[in-house]
């Protein structure tokens, strides 16, 4: 847990033609040697994602794309794996050849960028080959109409550049985000209800735990940690009353029993989905559930891929419970990894998880292609309070959308 998680990293997709030095710029912003260099054009196939931190930017996630020109079967398998990518990245650097300027491949990928409100730079490389005159990087910038900077990747020409334009382009929020710490005032207490189950990682705390802790830290209030069994008595012995009660969504049965009606509560998957998604939505599917008829079709979507556990909420405890308000059985599908079905329409429901392991801009694509296909959508925690009964409870922090209920 020492690295930002790659779901807070800024995620830049470099897009462009086949050999025209994507590679080349991956290896000279990072200063290693991690892209595969060839002149061989088609080198780079599917979509790689790597972390790495970029001076002075930050943590980011670079993912280097197959060329947009790839040709035959395969190669427009490739390209179609590599559009994908726009719905993952928070911005993207279109590399152009120098030599070669700009064709209708480079027009639809800044067009499309334009039509999804989604930062671009353009990056004229090979300058060091073909330098760039005064009219070409003008006539280039005025076509795309976009941010453009010249470079040559082999020499490190324009590198500083093309880094400062990431910076000055990268969406303004996409590190702004508050987990919780919009919620609370400094000194503020916040309770954290954490479940050690077989499921817990030995030795350490999942990833939605330890960025919530971090974030109420960061915004000057203070953190109590305890197992579900403790809360009664962490409760009994402050002196002061905490503002909020945040717990696992397995524990939201005893965690609401225990907790004072005037302190809020609510869930990390709750407060995930705001983080993550778009909870206003995510919520308003919830109320899809009570319509669940036997045989309806709902899809249960995880963005990774983990060791099941004998008794796995994805898999076992929500199709339970689901089963149980529909009053009969339902048909299960299950989803991993980095895409959903293409045939979401079929689906009466998508039940999504807490997206602690994608970036907000690819939760976001996920509730759009579900809201597209006309199919509601809700993700782990807030389903879970639902069926509890506890959901109007649970949105507690968010007095509007308790109203919505």
């Amino acid at each position: 847990m020492d690295q930002t998680p790659r779901g807070n990293r800024l995620h830049i997709a470099i897009f462009g033609r086949r050999n025209t030095g994507k590679s080349s710029l991956i290896n000279a912003l990072t200063n290693q040697d991690i892209a595969l260099v060839s002149s061989v054009p088609g080198t780079t196939t599917d979509p790689v994602f790597k972390a790495m931190e970029i001076l002075p930017v930050g943590p980011v996630v670079i993912i280097d794309t197959a060329g947009i020109d790839d040709e035959g079967e395969l190669g427009q398998l490739r390209v179609r794996r590599s559009l994908e990518v726009l719905n993952k990245a928070d911005m993207v650097l279109l590399v152009i050849d120098a030599a070669a300027g700009v064709t209708e491949f480079e027009e639809n990928i800044a067009r499309t960028c334009r039509e999804n409100k989604l930062p671009i730079v353009t990056v004229i490389n090979k300058n060091d080959i073909h330098p760039v005159t005064a009219e070409q990087f003008e006539q280039t910038r005025q076509q795309l109409g976009v941010r453009t900077v010249v470079t040559s990747a082999l020499t490190g020409q324009g590198i500083s550049e093309v880094k400062i334009a990431i910076m000055k382009s990268a969406p303004p929020s996409w590190d702004e985000q508050a987990i919780v710490g919009d919620l609370l005032k400094p000194g503020d207490l916040a309770i954290l209800v954490v479940p050690i189950d077989p499921a817990a990682p030995k030795g350490r705390l999942i990833l939605p735990q330890v960025q919530t802790i971090r974030d109420i830290l960061d915004h000057h209030a203070m953190a109590y940690v305890v197992k579900e069994s403790e809360l009664q008595a962490c409760m009994l012995s402050l002196q002061k009353k905490p503002r909020i009660v945040i717990t696992d969504s397995q524990a939201f049965q005893k965690a609401a029993t225990e907790t004072p009606p005037d302190v809020l509560l609510t869930s990390f998957s709750i407060l995930f989905a705001r983080y993550k998604g778009d909870l206003k939505t995510l919520v308003a599917g919830a109320k899809a559930i009570k319509n669940l008829r036997p045989g309806d079709k709902v899809l249960i979507a995880e963005a990774c891929t983990h060791h099941r556990m004998e008794d796995d909420i994805g898999t076992v405890k929500i199709p339970r419970w689901l089963r149980q308000l529909a009053g009969g059985e339902l048909d299960f599908q299950w989803s991993s990894g980095n895409r959903l079905p293409a045939s979401l329409s079929e689906f009466k429901l998508v039940v999504h998880c807490g997206a602690c392991m994608i970036n907000r801009r690819e939760m976001l694509s996920r509730i759009m292609q579900a809201q597209v296909a006309g199919v509601p959508v809700v993700n782990y925690g807030v389903c879970i309070a639902y069926v509890m009964g506890i959901l109007k409870r649970a949105l507690s922090p968010f007095p509007l959308l308790q109203e919505s209920l």
